[in-house]
């Protein structure tokens, strides 16, 4: 695991800490099997594919490890749950820590799988920057002042203006719980180099990865 260092742009009194995690092949844990729960073992069942299999494992498990560390107890004793759904109250929303002791987030990008835990709830997403005829076919979904900014780009600018708007949004959604059932529309995040800022009672800020991949994390206010 990679520590990263948290955007500067956050708010100083809330405590967020963030990793780069290796996921699947042969880093998956060995102590895997005994450490995850019912539901997160019927989850891994599911993919078809193997390297999604042990991308899910090995991720799961290295966050059980995280948040057993913040919590002070084996990483099998962390009790996980699912929040309300803040649109239909379904038992779908943002995944938690069952007592809300602290908040977590995960996404996932190839091999490696992004961990965010804050003291406050939090959504982040990581992604690659996409080819350019990507970025303009999916720009139109975003938001109108977004999809705007993004056609008056050259084309070669697009990709990672498209990118930031992207990783932003699923932040800010994974943050609230709603995921993309909110819709791309909704919420203007911003193209260019600083974040728009969506909503007053969250902080939404870029996480500097290096050069193929971006990543944005979204955080409550006090």
């Amino acid at each position: 695991m990679t520590a990263v260092p948290a955007p500067t742009s956050l708010d100083s009194t809330i405590a967020v800490r963030l990793w780069l995690v290796p996921a699947g092949g042969r880093d998956t844990p060995q102590e895997a099997p005994s450490v995850l729960d019912a539901d997160e073992r019927r989850r891994a069942l599911a993919f078809h594919r193997a390297c999604d299999r042990s991308r899910y494992i090995s991720a799961h498990t290295l966050l059980r490890r995280i948040l057993g560390a913040h919590l002070g107890v084996a990483p099998r004793e962390v009790l996980l749950t699912r929040e309300r759904c803040p649109m239909c109250g379904g038992p779908h929303g943002r995944p938690a820590v069952a007592n809300g002791a602290v908040h977590f987030s995960l996404a996932y990008s190839g091999e490696l799988c992004l961990v965010a835990v804050a003291s406050t709830p939090v959504g982040v997403d990581m992604e690659r920057i996409p080819p350019p005829e990507q970025a303009t076919r999916l720009g139109s979904a975003l938001h109108p002042r977004e999809a705007s900014e993004l056609l008056a780009l050259p084309a070669q600018n697009r990709p990672l203006a498209f990118a930031r708007a992207w990783v932003r949004k699923e932040a800010y959604l994974k943050g609230l719980g709603t995921g993309l059932t909110r819709g791309l529309s909704v919420d203007d995040v911003g193209t260019g180099p600083v974040p728009a800022q969506c909503s007053p009672g969250w902080l939404i800020a870029d996480i500097a990865l290096g050069r193929s991949r971006v990543a944005a994390i979204a955080i409550r206010r006090r």
